[in-house]
């Protein structure tokens, strides 16, 4: 198995229909101990939902904007038990409705802040709260929608996916030396919980089966797992800051002629 003995934890979790929801299920069965994070008004639907993957699973609190949960992070995992982590799932997104579906001139600087610290800065937050337990190496790997262009609706989150992907590179650079290994995986749109809250996020789902030469189901987030588990394993073991595409290879054609 892939994950065999490996302590990944995983955050984003809410639903059963969630990406990181697939990743969790996945590295589980290629034998990954996992240990889940929740925030706010939603640690319990990550609770209920943890109970899917196992009764005993733990679910521990984890609000990235909040440095006390941050500090507590390896102190909580070390708790559970677990005197090492091998890999993170860093599935962590949003932004306030006046960054999503307006244009880029709408939101203020109050909505865009709390979509940068949310859904960028929480990736170098992370890291660093489980820098102590990763001093055998491992992988963090974050998900992502491709920021090379700007789309429909997406508008604040677009521009907090690119710095993500910037962010991840300049982390990558710097804990290499350590061993760990920071990726990106940009999926394609899947009909969860957060890319349904995205205004005009229907569009995307309309073409995107059409125009990826592999074809793309906005309801299956397995292909995603699939290749999430890959990067969290040994098999990858010189690949870093990179983003891997898992879109359908919608990302590497023009449009149609005629559209």
């Amino acid at each position: 198995m892939l994950l065999d003995g490996k302590r990944v934890l995983v955050t984003g979790v809410l639903t059963d229909a969630s990406i990181a929801y697939a990743v969790a299920a996945r590295a589980q069965e290629q034998g990954a101990e996992l240990v889940l994070t929740g925030a706010g008004r939603g640690l319990a639907l990550t609770r209920r939902t943890a109970r899917k993957l196992g009764t005993d699973l733990p679910v521990l609190e984890l609000d990235v904007t909040d440095e006390s949960h941050l500090a507590g992070l390896a102190p909580a995992l070390r708790e559970l038990g677990w005197d090492r982590v091998d890999g993170v799932v860093h599935a962590i997104g949003f932004a306030p409705p006046a960054c999503l579906g307006s244009g880029i001139l709408t939101a203020g600087w109050g909505d865009v802040s709390v979509a940068l610290h949310i859904s960028t800065y929480s990736l170098k937050a992370l890291a660093e709260a489980v820098l102590p337990l990763m001093d055998e190496g491992g992988s963090i790997l974050g998900l992502d929608f491709d920021a090379s262009v700007a789309w429909p609706a997406y508008d604040w989150m677009g521009v907090a996916k690119a710095a993500l992907e910037s962010a991840s590179r300049y982390l990558a650079r710097d804990l290499g030396p350590r061993g760990i290994r920071v990726n990106l995986v940009a999926a394609g749109p899947v009909r969860t919980m957060a890319g349904k809250s995205i205004p005009g996020f229907s569009t995307f789902e309309e073409v995107w089966g059409a125009r990826a030469p592999l074809g793309w189901d906005v309801h299956d987030a397995d292909p995603v797992a699939r290749s999430c588990v890959a990067l969290l394993s040994d098999w990858f073991p010189a690949t870093t800051g990179e983003i891997v595409h898992v879109d359908g290879g919608f990302h590497a054609v023009g449009v149609a002629i005629g559209e």
